[in-house]
């Protein structure tokens, strides 16, 4: 029963990790700014 346990909690996390790289990876892809909340009230040059 534990083995099902270890094996439900290392899939969470392995899912939750892999989601998070997943949404980084395309939020580094997209560049600085097109990254950003706030698209529209940036003052900032590249």
């Amino acid at each position: 029963m534990s083995i099902i346990i270890n094996i439900v909690i290392f899939s969470a996390i392995f899912g939750y990790t892999i989601f998070t790289l997943t949404k980084f990876m395309k939020k580094s892809k997209e560049g600085k700014c097109s990254s950003c909340g706030s698209k529209n009230g940036c003052n900032t040059k590249e």
